[in-house]
């Protein structure tokens, strides 16, 4: 009778650096080339044990802990890692505005995903990995939607991706983000803020009594005449699609936007493409210094606002 070969372990300590950290986002990090669905697995399944007890993906590891996993082969058909296209790779190399030995800073371009999703082959951090393949601990701090160009934070040690995301988790407006948008129509300059709860569903984002907290706000910028105003927002909360759903909800719409917007207004000005851009942001830094960053308004808004100028001249 053939004997079973005995199953393979792994121990491994946490170390401060690594302190604060989600746990299936380290394990992530750490099992470079195992799929997602496998670590999940093993955490379901106890394969994955932290100081002797099953935990769950989103427990934040500390330092001391003990990570305990039976050895994790590949599977021999897993399939080549995705590479991803040259012109991409230089799109977001051309659009990194900072780089020091903690943090980039980059100016996203619209319709680009910040990360791999359904029918997204790879985004923003996918392509810094591949164009940084030393840098093993590259993490986004947060995120941007994949319609929304502009300012996006991205950690290159644990260290600096737990301070950042620790300051976001005590107080969501510690790190002031600041949006310009064009909407549709005359916003009133008495609207200087939307305070809606917002809801999400499987398909959109709804302003609903049951949602969590949401408070957005807003100043105008310039008007074209009864068209449009470009509007300056600044959020207090983070939630997803915010600024989007408290425009709509506002009654003034963002140019381009194919969920919450008006079709019949973007066609009017000719745009495919959203017009909300992140164009501020200040970091606090671990040494107490706050680092500003700001980015210009995008060159493809131009035409539009032209056209809109010459309609209200």
């Amino acid at each position: 009778m053939e004997q079973k070969s005995k199953a393979t372990f792994q121990e491994v300590a946490i170390t401060e650096s690594h302190a604060g950290r989600r746990l299936d986002k380290y394990l992530r990090s750490q099992l470079k080339g195992v799929p997602a669905s496998v670590i999940f697995r093993k955490l379901r399944t106890g394969q994955i044990k932290v100081n002797g007890r099953k935990s769950k993906p989103d427990y934040r590891i500390q330092n001391g802990d003990v990570l305990k996993m039976l050895q994790m082969d590949l599977p021999q058909d897993l399939p080549p890692p995705v590479t991803l296209p040259p012109p991409l790779l230089k799109q977001i190399e051309h659009s990194i505005i900072h780089e020091d030995s903690e943090l980039i800073v980059l100016n996203k371009p619209a319709d680009i995903a910040v990360h791999v999703g359904t029918g997204v082959a790879g985004g923003v951090i996918e392509a810094l990995r591949q164009l940084r393949p030393d840098e093993h601990d590259l993490e986004l701090v947060h995120r941007l939607d994949r319609e929304t160009s502009g300012l996006l934070m991205v950690a290159k040690t644990s260290s600096m991706l737990r301070h950042l995301q620790q300051v976001l988790r005590e107080d969501d407006h510690s790190i002031p983000r600041r949006y310009l948008l064009l909407v549709r129509g005359h916003w009133p300059d008495h609207v200087r803020q939307v305070d809606a709860p917002l809801l999400r569903t499987d398909s959109a984002v709804r302003v609903n009594e049951r949602g969590q907290d949401a408070l957005t706000f807003f100043e105008v910028q310039r008007r074209y005449g009864q068209r449009a105003t470009l509007v300056k927002a600044r959020l207090t909360t983070g939630r997803k699609h915010q600024i989007r759903v408290h425009a709509r909800h506002a009654g003034h719409p963002i140019a381009g936007d194919r969920k919450y917007g008006d079709d019949r207004f973007s066609r009017s000005i000719n745009t495919r493409h959203m017009f909300l851009h992140s164009s501020e942001l200040s970091v606090p830094m671990p040494d107490g210094s706050v680092q500003e960053f700001s980015a210009p308004m995008p060159v493809h808004w131009k035409p539009a606002l032209s056209l809109l100028s010459a309609k209200n001249s």
